[in-house]
């Protein structure tokens, strides 16, 4: 009785198989091939947890694998973060560079403050610029509300853009501490909350983990 199921199991499998991969054919999964052009939505991962940008390089990873173009910049970050070494080898994600010596908000002179402001903003308008050009599909702004939170980049010219932005550009932003207007005008908002951290124990940020 046992052999007449399992053997009844693998026929129905092949049969089911057979099926599905005509359906993957006919419809071109797995080639990286886009198939539609759908309205763009807005994602917001924030919080106080570890993980806002690993969400966001996992969305961009997923689009890129069905066939998107992918256009990623990293505020507050250098131009070697471990999972740039890796996603830029992918022929339809693209980083824009920043500088090459970043560091903390709290860390930077007032002076050192606006110089960063006019940067990130020329950059902003820059990114958008190549996103609406170059017809990309995703614009992930890693970290543009940490930016935002720390007086690094004005929050009107990120909500006019989000407002006004291609129909069919899916926008991905992280940071902490969004505000009510970004929340207002987001299609996602994910909250990663830190319930442990190794912080809390002296433990810096390791790379290829954190960074």
């Amino acid at each position: 009785m046992r052999r007449f199921l399992v053997a009844r199991y693998q026929n129905t499998l092949y049969n089911h198989s057979g099926h599905l991969d005509k359906a993957l054919k006919d419809q071109n999964f797995g080639k990286g091939i886009k198939m539609d052009k759908q309205a763009g939505l807005i994602h917001i991962y924030c919080g106080n947890g570890k993980g806002k940008t690993t969400c966001g390089m996992g969305l961009c990873t997923r689009a890129a694998g069905y066939g998107y173009k992918v256009l990623i910049y990293q505020f507050m970050k250098n131009n070697q973060t471990s999972e740039r070494k890796v996603l830029e080898t992918i022929d339809n994600i693209t980083f824009v560079d920043g500088l090459d010596f970043e560091k903390f908000s709290f860390k930077l002179s007032s002076e050192e403050k606006e110089e960063r402001k006019l940067f990130y903003e020329s950059q902003f308008r820059k990114i958008t610029r190549l996103a609406e050009s170059e017809n990309y599909d995703v614009l992930f702004l890693d970290e543009i509300i940490y930016a935002v939170s720390s007086d690094l980049f004005e929050e009107t010219i990120l909500l006019d853009y989000l407002c006004r932005k291609p129909k069919g550009l899916e926008v991905i932003l992280t940071g902490q501490d969004p505000s009510k207007a970004l929340i207002d005008v987001a299609d996602y908002v994910s909250s990663i909350q830190k319930v442990k951290h190794p912080f809390d124990k002296g433990i810096m940020a390791r790379n290829g983990i954190e960074r």
